[in-house]
């Protein structure tokens, strides 16, 4: 029986490739969906009462909101090459993506706590860093992670070489307990080079009641509604996840599993 944490896309084709309702799927807060587009199509939504943000994993396109227009968002021709782009919205906003080449987009959601201005959030090869050492390093791109950038959402972007681990070592924020953890409910989008590769994640907590351990391939989704969490790719396969967070207060703070916390000594973060 598959576990309820794992949600397979629906196609690997145009259109919709998966998506995650809030207040189901053990996610209360999160919106979530990959839509592929073909060059010359485009795709279009309104964001209602959420916070947006739209993350081009892949091509690029022209993106209108009310009177904005970004053209040409997107220079990478997979999540593999380089840093990320996308693009903030707050609520009420009617936006159209069109398609200059074949893309895939993220489409994160969760319910606003305020507005913020619509914006291009364009990050640099320098906007990267690098995170942990030997095995478990792996390349950080934070899209939206600032306190103030934002009301709910939390976006960020993860490369982890072949047979590193990442999310690592396995952390949690699951509790309203400041400033040492924040509540927040997560997920992971995942991708694979070659397509063929995989990860395992594991999902625990400490009283054992939740202790998942799931093979993700690539666009699979991957939740968090608590617990701890770590995952590992396979060797010879490069892995990207992004990660989507989002809880009753717009603030993140993680605790380390107790057992495991020792192995950050050294490390810079």
């Amino acid at each position: 029986m598959r576990s309820p944490l794992l949600v397979r896309p629906r196609s690997h084709g145009y259109g919709e490739v998966v998506a995650i309702a809030p207040r189901g799927d053990g996610l209360h807060y999160i919106d979530f969906k990959v839509v592929r587009i073909a060059a010359g199509e485009s795709y279009s939504s309104n964001t209602t009462g959420s916070e947006t943000v739209v993350v081009f994993i892949e091509g690029c396109a022209d993106v209108t909101a009310g009177a904005q227009v970004w053209t040409n968002v997107g220079e990478r021709r997979s999540p593999f090459d380089g840093p990320p782009r996308a693009v903030y919205l707050p609520p009420q906003h009617l936006y159209e993506i069109a398609a200059n080449e074949d893309c895939e987009i993220a489409v994160c959601g969760a319910p606003a706590r305020a507005s913020y201005p619509a914006r291009l959030l364009a990050l640099q090869e320098r906007d990267g860093h690098e995170r942990g050492t030997g095995n478990a390093q792996r390349r950080v791109y934070d899209i939206l992670m600032e306190p103030d950038a934002a009301s709910t959402l939390f976006v960020t972007e993860v490369v982890t070489p072949p047979g590193h681990w990442s999310s690592y070592p396995p952390h949690k924020h699951d509790t309203d307990n400041p400033p040492h953890e924040s509540a927040l409910e997560e997920l992971y989008y995942y991708r694979a080079q070659p397509q063929a590769g995989f990860a395992f994640q594991r999902v625990y907590t400490a009283d054992g009641e939740l202790d998942e351990t799931v093979t993700a391939h690539d666009r699979d989704v991957v939740l968090v509604p608590r617990g701890y969490h770590v995952c590992a790719a396979a060797a010879e396969y490069a892995i990207y996840y992004l990660n989507v967070l989002a809880g009753p207060k717009h603030v993140y703070h993680m605790t380390f599993d107790p057992q495991h916390e020792w192995i950050r000594e050294g490390w810079t973060w």
